[in-house]
């Protein structure tokens, strides 16, 4: 799976890529998510990019931040960025959105983008709703990986990070946070070769349910454990809670159909995604009739079929490289 395309929204807004001076008008600050990005401000570097977008911008009203490539030419880690938009912090009162790295896979795939600790983004926005993460640095082409530090965050309604190696530090980082406002959390935990060293047990703060109380959707994904973690959801107790579930994008089989069919009712959920899966028609099946005809929408879109080589089989994640 690549990112073949650029946010169209972000935050309910949608997203405005800066353009270089003198281009097209500028919309109202507070009615867009801003998207900034190195290649489209004419190849120049992001601190001329940034202090453009302050020139141009009136910060104040900003509501929600895009970062798109930050690099002109070779690819660099993220620290220095971060840095900036983290020392003009007091200039975007209204700031309720970031994402860090909105950028596709014929930009950079999203293992080589060399990101740093975000703690610091939480700490510096006591006010933010909403932060998206994209990456990782498994290839270690950085000084430091993607990491995060416990933190209490009163306002942060979604987290989400999207890595085809999610770094088990970070997951346990997530289950140690104090989050009391959190409403949705996604964690595309990837494959160990690409740096998701993140294990069942890593997960179980955020599945014993008492640590998000405003939980409502939890998304577990693109994991090469899914059966292990479907088992774990099976009777974890946070899925009381929760409106949606997704465990799509990694190999669940029908050992994990099982374990969801043989554990606690899903008939509550709104919704159950499993898209991208190696269910059997069978248990796709059963699924869908143990938990769709209740009127749960339940995606089980993607359906895969095992790469095989000799008498070896081969499965895999939606996103890795």
């Amino acid at each position: 799976m690549t990112f073949a395309d650029h946010f169209e929204t972000f935050h309910g807004l949608p997203v405005f890529t800066l353009p270089e001076p003198g281009g097209e008008a500028l919309p109202a600050a507070g009615d867009v998510a801003w998207r900034l990005d190195c290649f489209e401000a004419g190849d120049i570097p992001f601190p001329e990019v940034w202090q453009s977008f302050l020139e141009r911008v009136p910060s104040a009203e900003v509501r929600a931040l895009v970062i798109g490539p930050w690099w002109e030419d070779e690819y660099s880690e993220l620290r220095p960025v971060l840095e900036l938009i983290l020392a003009d912090a007091g200039r975007f009162p209204a700031l309720r959105a970031l994402f860090l790295a909105d950028v596709t896979g014929e930009e950079c795939e999203i293992s080589w983008l060399q990101l740093t600790d975000v703690t610091p983004v939480l700490e510096t926005f006591p006010l933010l709703e909403e932060l998206g993460v994209r990456g990782g640095d498994a290839q270690g082409l950085g000084e430091e990986p993607l990491s995060l530090r416990p933190v209490r965050h009163e306002a942060l309604r979604v987290l989400r990070f999207e890595s085809g190696g999610l770094p088990g530090q970070v997951v346990r980082a997530v289950g140690a946070c104090e989050l009391p406002a959190l409403e949705r959390l996604d964690l595309w935990l990837g494959v160990e070769n690409y740096g998701g060293d993140a294990t069942v047990a890593d997960l179980a703060p955020i599945l014993a349910g008492g640590r998000f109380p405003a939980l409502r959707h939890l998304g577990l994904q693109d994991s090469e454990v899914q059966d292990e973690i479907a088992a774990a959801i099976a009777s974890a107790p946070v899925v009381a809670q929760l409106e949606s579930l997704g465990l799509s994008m990694g190999i669940l089989t029908d050992a994990g159909g099982e374990a969801l069919l043989r554990g606690q009712p899903l008939t509550h959920l709104k919704r159950l995604d499993l898209h991208h899966h190696f269910l059997g028609d069978s248990m796709a099946e059963r699924i869908e009739a143990a938990v769709g005809s209740a009127g749960t929408e339940v995606d089980l879109s993607e359906r895969q079929e095992p790469h095989r080589w000799r008498d070896e089989e081969w499965r895999y994640v939606a996103v890795s490289e």
